[in-house]
């Protein structure tokens, strides 16, 4: 297939991408590279791409792609809670504009990437597809309304599949420092401290990236008939735990560190379990294979081979709400997260730029 992957150059697409052309697809990456100075250990692989923000797709940027893989967001509570009318605007916006186009560009398949986090104070049940949605912050709304908006675009040409990702953690040449996995293994490597911002009460599904690209790739692969218009839990079920839970597995692995409450913590009122028994049923080439105290051994090795610092930890690099702060502050971003002046071209002729 010819695939369109939105977002290839965040966290999550720099892992799919290159697993996505690995499997004989062409990939051609969309990004508006918000994050392109945020490089981790070694840059990602390059591939054609877009300089593109979602919100301006063209029906002539889609023409002659099999499929879309949608990940471009703002993926980030903080930056999300920044500007709500923004999150709201890329978010679900962007996510309708893109999938109106690929619809009228004659994309037949649109893989969104969507998340548990629409089911937000969930409570201690298990959680299956068809769970009341709960969600608490704007990005989980944004989810929820985009799902919505996209099932009314289903017909016999067009065809969109949720996946509902878990909390992602894993190395990534775009790693992100605030993801919880990824930050409680960043505080006790570089302070001696797996530092809990909240009581570590509170239930989270927990899924590696390189699993959610799986994901995408069973759902890519799969016979239209038993994707069309299904949202998927995207984990496994026995990989949810409670925060202080992960932060004890932390402790263990990491020498010299202990378990910390910030002294702010608190309840969090995100709060779900979810059961990810559908995807596993329904798609069995989906085969993940990561666990998060693999995760964190994986995640403790990167730190070790950067040599992460505190100050690197804590600034713009991996700290996603330091960044666009940043570009904010300096006026290369507006406040709906649109490039300003020359500081990015955008549409044209595929270019490879990654990294």
């Amino acid at each position: 297939m010819k695939v369109l992957i939105t977002g290839h150059d965040g966290y999550i697409g720099t892992v799919l991408a290159p697993m996505v052309g690995a499997a004989g697809h062409e990939v051609v990456g969309l990004d508006s590279f918000l994050y392109e100075s945020c490089t981790f250990g070694s840059p990602p692989q390059p591939v054609p791409a877009l300089r593109k923000d979602v919100r301006d797709v063209t029906v002539a940027d889609l023409e002659g792609f099999d499929a879309v893989c949608h990940l471009a967001a703002i993926s980030n509570d903080p930056v999300g809670d920044l500007n709500r009318d923004c999150t709201i605007d890329l978010n679900h916006g962007g996510t309708v504009h893109l999938a109106k186009t690929a619809k009228a560009a004659g994309v037949s398949r649109f893989l969104f990437s969507s998340s548990c986090s629409l089911y937000g104070a969930g409570g201690e049940d298990w959680l299956d597809e068809s769970a009341a949605f709960h969600p608490v912050t704007p990005y989980g709304e944004s989810k929820l309304l985009s799902e919505r908006s996209l099932a009314t675009l289903a017909d016999d040409d067009f065809s969109p599949t949720y996946l509902r990702n878990a909390t992602a953690y894993g190395v990534s040449p775009r790693l992100r420092g605030d993801l919880v996995v990824n930050n409680l293994v960043g505080f006790a490597f570089t302070m001696g401290r797996v530092l809990m911002k909240s009581d570590g009460t509170p239930w989270r599904p927990l899924v590696h990236i390189e699993d959610i690209a799986r994901a995408f790739l069973a759902v890519l692969h799969a016979d239209r008939s038993i994707v069309h218009d299904e949202a998927f839990n995207v984990g496994r079920t026995e990989e949810n735990y409670q925060i202080r839970d992960v932060a004890r597995a932390v402790e263990a692995s990491v020498p010299d560190s202990s378990v910390v409450l910030a002294e702010d913590a608190g309840p969090d009122l995100r709060n779900y379990r979810v059961d990810c028994s559908k995807i596993e049923r329904v798609l069995p080439a989906y085969q993940p294979v990561w666990t998060v105290a693999q995760g964190v051994q994986q995640l403790l090795a990167a730190y070790q081979d950067v040599g992460l610092t505190e100050a690197l930890f804590h600034g713009p690099t991996l700290m996603r709400i330091q960044h666009v702060r940043s570009l904010i502050d300096s006026g290369q971003l507006d406040d709906m997260l649109r490039w300003q002046g020359a500081v990015q071209p955008v549409g044209g002729a595929y270019n490879e730029v990654m990294g």
